[in-house]
């Protein structure tokens, strides 16, 4: 795959046995020359890698189309492209940027329902065909703006499993479901299938079997000879989550072969965004300043007053942390500390009281499973710039992208290799898990 250039994409191939630790040691270092204390992403790329792999183990008949929204970063697009990914685009800009990344607009379902005219029209210019509706009125639009489209019908499913549920705002419910179908016929559309989404971080894999229940019934009684079943996402990103990926993929296995049969000729997509990237990103960031405050300590039961440790780091709420910390345990004396992101609201605050050892102004901080949903919605609010992103990536899974001889047994024989143990260059290590209110 020649096209995946690593200047181009600004990726870092880590030679000698080199590991992400190592790399982000030397990058700040790196900065540290240069008088610059900037925060920064790692993208890691053979973590994206084996996640592919993963889901192709574990859900051999669902294709992964992955939702662009979670994060735009160019290295890790072209890098699902080359693994033969669909994509989930929700706009005009997202289509533009994956087709620029190497992806075909075969290999793209504009998965919004409720879409500006302008998009639609940008969607049939490039051969984007396939998009979703839930209402009456996105078909006139559609008739209007792309006759030819090849449409997804999304319904309403049970979400109360999910930490943020979508059926508010997206889909419609079965019960409509023919009266939208007969629409599209009269309108002379062609609806080749239908989707849902269970809700981000389902916490029940019973969700989805219900789901692809419902899906069926619509299958069953709309009349119309469709084709294409899209299971959504809600997948978890990381281990960390009480249910774990492999028991939904197990779930959705058992469903597709009772309600969707292999011979049934129904092709299965889905639309993973967190499951690739969560851990795939670790972010370093720079305490910039501290504050060390004294607090009455009695409504807690003890005698002397408790220190208070205050840090100020270089990016936040407003940046890539909309996170909470949770944090690891330290042989050596803690204090109950508050950590600021940078700007003047008093609501960028990552955490309002963890157990730290001392930390001093100009130590780096890094701050693991950082790459869902952080870039994607960062801003340079108050001016203070969003984190540079540096990609890495193996000479191994380097090659096996690059298209060389024995993929499968190359990818196969990675997947296995054990993890090298990293180095702990850093005093301290933050797991950070996605917050919903």
């Amino acid at each position: 795959m020649a096209a995946l250039d690593p200047k181009r994409y600004d990726i870092n191939i880590l030679e000698n046995g080199g590991t992400v630790r190592e790399f982000i040691d030397k990058k700040i270092d790196e900065l540290s020359l240069a008088d610059c204390s900037e925060p920064f992403h790692v993208a890691d790329l053979d973590d994206v890698y084996k996640k592919h792999l993963t889901w192709s183990e574990n859900l051999p008949r669902v294709t992964p189309f992955y939702a662009v929204k979670c994060n735009t970063t160019p290295a890790v697009i072209r890098t699902l492209s080359a693994l033969g990914t669909g994509f989930d685009c929700a706009s005009k800009a997202e289509i533009e940027l994956v087709l620029s990344l190497g992806a075909t607009p075969d290999r793209i379902i504009y998965a919004h329902t409720t879409k500006p005219e302008a998009h639609i029209k940008y969607a049939r210019a490039r051969g984007v065909h396939m998009m979703t509706f839930d209402n009456q009125d996105e078909l006139t639009k559609i008739a209007r703006c792309h006759p030819s489209a090849k449409l997804v019908l999304r319904i309403t499913v049970d979400d109360s499993s999910s930490l943020r549920r979508l059926n508010l705002k997206f889909g419609a419910r079965p019960a409509a479901a023919g009266g939208l179908l007969r629409r599209a016929g009269e309108l002379g559309l062609d609806v080749v299938g239908v989707s849902f989404h269970v809700g981000c971080m389902c916490s029940d894999s019973r969700a989805y079997r219900r789901a692809i229940a419902d899906a069926r019934h619509v299958f069953n009684t709309m009349g119309f000879q469709m084709s294409l079943l899209d299971i959504g996402g809600g997948f978890p990103g990381s281990d960390n989550f009480p249910l774990k990926f492999e028991e939904i993929a197990e779930c959705i296995n058992v469903a597709l072969d009772e309600f969707f049969p292999p011979d049934c000729g129904v092709q299965i997509i889905a639309e993973p965004g967190r499951y690739f990237m969560e851990t795939a990103f670790t972010l370093a960031v720079n305490v910039f300043a501290k504050t060390v405050t004294m607090e009455d300590a009695a409504e807690h039961n003890e005698g002397d007053p408790d220190i208070v440790m205050m840090y100020y780091v270089n990016d936040g709420l407003y940046g890539s942390l909309r996170f909470f910390i949770n944090h690891p345990e330290f042989g050596e004396r803690r204090y109950r500390s508050v950590i600021w992101g940078p700007t003047c609201d008093s609501m960028d605050r990552l955490t309002d009281s963890c157990l730290l050892p001392e930390l001093q102004v100009g130590e780096w901080l890094l701050m693991d499973a950082t790459g869902a949903y952080t870039l994607s919605v960062s801003s340079n609010f108050n001016g203070f710039e969003r984190a540079t992103v540096f990609s890495v990536v193996t000479p191994e899974t380097w090659r096996a992208l690059s298209g060389v001889k024995n993929v499968v047994c190359l990818c196969i024989k990675h997947y296995k290799k054990k993890k090298k143990k990293k180095k702990n260059s850093y005093k301290f290590f933050f797991k950070f898990c996605q917050k919903f209110q």
